[in-house]
Formats: structure tokens, sequence, C-alpha cells
């Protein structure tokens, strides 16, 4: 168990202890203390504002973040782009912080869904890079699962070159286009 998840039990402890869960909060689940809310939002019945209400199910409590959290910029959940180097479908070191947060959030809310969007870079036949920004795809897919989370929660779909984040000829837009995006439903 990690330090944050460890203080994450302890501050929800505090709170069950002294009785904090009683303020704030909206008892139809549309948000309370620091919730989003909202309509079908992630709004909560337990006094705290996340964690379980809204179209997201009830979640397992086993992960720091929220479905709150996809919104926020300053959380790690707002990165929903992995590169990858040319010609492979390796999952770079720098990004696997990422996916495990990603994979937290959708192993303890399984009522979320996404969808991998594989892409390519314009060098190469249009059915390698097809083929190849599926296997990105399914790269980021397998390593989600191992982290826990469901095959049903997921898609790929490989676009290959045709869906560019950079239009150019260089390295330097090549490699803005070689990724996966993380889209989750809804958004």
């Amino acid at each position: 168990m990690n330090m944050k998840t460890i203080l994450a039990y302890l501050l929800v402890s505090a709170f069950l202890v002294t009785g904090c869960s009683q303020q704030g909060g909206n008892p139809n689940g549309a948000g309370g203390a620091g919730g989003a809310g909202g309509a079908g939002g992630y709004g909560s019945n337990n006094g705290y504002g996340y964690g379980n209400g809204g179209n997201y199910g009830a979640g397992n409590g086993s992960s720091q973040y929220t479905p709150a959290d996809l919104r926020n910029p300053n959380s790690v959940l707002a990165q929903r782009v992995i590169y990858f180097d040319l010609d492979s479908s390796n999952i770079r070191p720098e990004y696997q912080s990422v996916l495990d947060a990603h994979s937290s959030l959708l192993a303890a809310y399984p009522n979320l869904k996404v969808r991998l969007e594989g892409h390519a870079d314009e060098r190469g036949s249009r059915e390698y890079n097809v083929a190849l920004s599926e296997r990105r795809g399914y790269s980021v897919l397998d390593y989600m699962q191992i982290k826990g989370v469901s095959s049903n929660s997921m898609e790929v779909i490989g676009y290959g070159e045709e869906i560019p984040a950079v239009f150019g000829h260089n390295e330097s837009a090549w490699g803005k286009n070689r990724r996966v995006e993380i889209k989750y439903a809804g958004e």
C-alpha cells in the first residue's frame, strides 16, 4: 500500500470518527463538499460530495481518484495522451504513472468506459499505420488490464495516420502523431 493510499484512509477514518461526514454533501447526490455534482454528475450520497453517485456506479473505494478528478486540470488524470517511439507500440516508462492513475480510476468505477484511440504518423503505408495504431491501443489496454481494469470498460480503435494531432512533415509533428488518446464516454 502506498503512502497516498494510507493517508487517504487515515483522512476518511478521521472524518468518520469526528462526525465530519455529516457536514456538506447533498443527500440527493448532486455534489457536496468538494464535489462536482450536477445533472447526472459526480455527486454522492455519502456526505463527501464524491465517490459513489452520479452515473458511475458505487465504486469500490480502492482508488485515490474519483470521476471528479477527470475535470481537474491539475490531476494526473488530465493527461490523456500517451506518446510512442517510431515503429513502436511499447509504453514508455514516463507514461506508466499516467496509465496507473487511469487504471486505478477505471478499476474502482467499473461503469466508466474509455475508448483507446491509436494513431500513427504519416510515414508507412496506410495498412501498416492502421495496424500499428491498433497495436498501440492494445498495448495500453493490456497494461490497464494487468492493473485490474476490466476489458469490458475499454474499446480500441486504430485510426492510423488519418487524424493527425499536428500537421507537418518533420520529427516534431510526427512525434505528436504517434499516440494513444484516452477518451472517456460522455466527453
